[in-house]
């Protein structure tokens, strides 16, 4: 199977979705680049290049460079997905959601209830999220549990580049609201996806390995600091399962708890900010359905409280990494009531 890079995987779902459909449209800011300078147009295919080449093949009519205005990006797309188009407009990055909120919370997650099932918005918000590239606090959350708090919504998180590919392409081919938030760290990592378009269903988590030890349960970037983390840890004889949710709304409960069960020791690993997040959703699901089977108390391991820091020291320091989950793994595998 061939290997693609993360980026390669989104920008080859785009191509093959908007020749599929002439329905589907795409845009935000600089997303063709270099138009109205002197450069060449397309230069840029948007600030992390997932947009590049879709301006040539398909023209400025459905490729569209809109102005730092994302309340009017935004809104307009809610608009034209309400309209019969399917809009993948991209935000460069999810902390930049404020300015745009009240056109994702109070409208397009909310046509379809409001209209008594009779409307569709089959809108895309795809953006950036994460730590780990020195873009300091304004440019690096894991804003994800905000939208899994809104109903109307669904909510994706890839950790790799075959469900960036399937998981894009259920969403464009979605009839609601998809955020769809891609970690910035991931852009380059490689690994095998299909040529042919193929859809990951939402709501499926993935089953990334199993052991009879301990849960851990991780997005995003996380799943792959837990995959290294779970190699250290077989070689002390402490097998994980590792769940990859893949989406937090809906959120595959049911395999959650499946091995929760299992194991009776669950470890919950989220970049997001501790209160109300998804580590402390998901630890309370577990602690409500599946109590009777737990051998050990849910651990999180989360970056603390703060904003994320721009020193690099700090900011290496802020996010988990596999040595803190793998403490976590063995405390809850060694833990005697």
């Amino acid at each position: 199977m061939p290997q693609k890079t993360f980026r390669a995987a989104l920008n080859e779902a785009l191509h093959q979705e908007m020749a599929a459909d002439p329905r589907v449209v795409i845009f935000g800011e600089d997303i063709t680049g270099g138009v109205g300078g002197d450069g060449e147009a397309d230069a840029w295919g948007g600030a992390f290049g997932v947009s590049k080449g879709l301006l040539a093949k398909f023209g400025p009519e459905r490729v569209l460079d809109t102005p730092i205005s994302e309340s009017a990006f935004v809104g307009a797309a809610a608009g034209a997905a309400l309209m019969g188009l399917r809009p993948v407009v991209e935000i460069m990055f999810v902390d930049f959601i404020g300015v745009c909120l009240d056109q994702v919370m109070n409208q397009a997650a909310k046509f379809r209830y409001m209209f008594g099932g009779k409307a569709r918005t089959p809108m895309v918000l795809r953006a950036t999220f994460g730590a780990g590239a020195r873009s300091a606090s304004q440019h690096s959350q894991a804003l994800y549990p905000i939208f899994t708090h809104i109903p109307g919504l669904k909510v994706v998180v890839p950790s790799n580049p075959a469900d960036a590919k399937g998981l894009l392409i259920q969403a464009i081919r979605d009839d609601d609201p998809v955020i769809f938030l891609e970690h910035k760290m991931l852009y380059d990592t490689v690994g095998e996806v299909p040529d042919k378009p193929y859809v990951t269903p939402f709501g499926e988590a993935r089953v990334v390995r199993e052991g009879d030890d301990v849960t851990i349960v991780a997005l995003g970037r996380m799943v792959g600091r837990a995959e290294e983390a779970a190699r250290t840890l077989a070689a002390e004889g402490i097998q994980a399962t590792i769940l990859d949710p893949r989406t937090t709304s809906p959120l595959d409960a049911d395999t959650i708890l499946e091995f929760a069960e299992e194991t009776g020791r669950v470890v919950v690993v989220d970049e997001a900010n501790p209160r109300c997040g998804m580590a402390a959703d998901i630890a309370a699901l577990v602690a409500e359905e599946a109590f009777g089977a737990l051998k050990a108390p849910i651990l999180k391991v989360t970056p603390p409280h703060t904003p994320v820091p721009y020193a690099p020291s700090l900011e290496d320091a802020y996010l988990p990494d596999a040595a803190r989950i793998a403490e976590a793994a063995r405390r809850a595998a060694r833990y005697q009531a």
